[in-house]
């Protein structure tokens, strides 16, 4: 049993689902998204609520379920709302800044790192030691900030590095002289 494919989700205002085929698109107040989803499921759609059931209990279509419901919730999610994350830069001289449609991050290289803001992400640096990034698709967001992350990784001996806001870096004590 499925506890979250079999979760209803409710239909925000202003939010329009349409079903063809189970190529599922979604139309809010952020923008639209497309996503064609497994053939097996069933999605059906009654005024303000969406259902996903599925055909049979195979193991395939149990792992389907609620990965289905997941991704359509996050859809109407994403176009209502949106999504965003948070990186914290931290160390003596990094930075970053924002240079019309480019995110430049100075993060200790002999050169700065430059990255191009894709087709529906939007790159913000309140401060020079914080980057966010906002969009519509969940997906899109977190790989971006992940890219970015991977940049400088914080290491466990000064806490260097591009980290989420709010995450823990476990500090290494360093070699000690006898």
């Amino acid at each position: 049993m499925s506890r979250i494919g079999l979760k209803v989700i409710e239909i925000p205002e202003g939010v329009e689902v349409k079903n063809d085929n189970n190529l599922i698109t979604v139309k809010g107040p952020k923008g639209e998204l497309t996503q064609q989803l497994h053939k097996d499921m069933t999605i059906n759609i009654d005024g303000k609520e969406l259902t996903v059931a599925r055909p049979s209990d195979s193991k395939l279509n149990k792992s389907l379920h609620g990965t289905t419901r997941s991704l359509i919730a996050n859809m109407i999610e994403g176009v209502h709302k949106g999504f965003e994350k948070t990186l914290e830069i931290q160390g003596v001289g990094y930075r970053a800044q924002k240079q019309g449609n480019k995110l430049v991050i100075n993060a200790g290289y002999s050169h700065p790192v430059e990255i191009e803001q894709p087709n529906g992400i939007e790159f913000d640096v309140p401060a020079n030691t914080k980057i966010v990034i906002k969009g519509i698709d969940k997906e899109l967001v977190g790989a971006l900030s992940a890219k970015i992350r991977a940049i400088r990784k914080p290491e466990p001996y000064k806490g260097k590095g591009i980290r989420y806001e709010g995450e823990y870096v476990r500090r290494k004590e360093g070699k000690t002289a006898k």
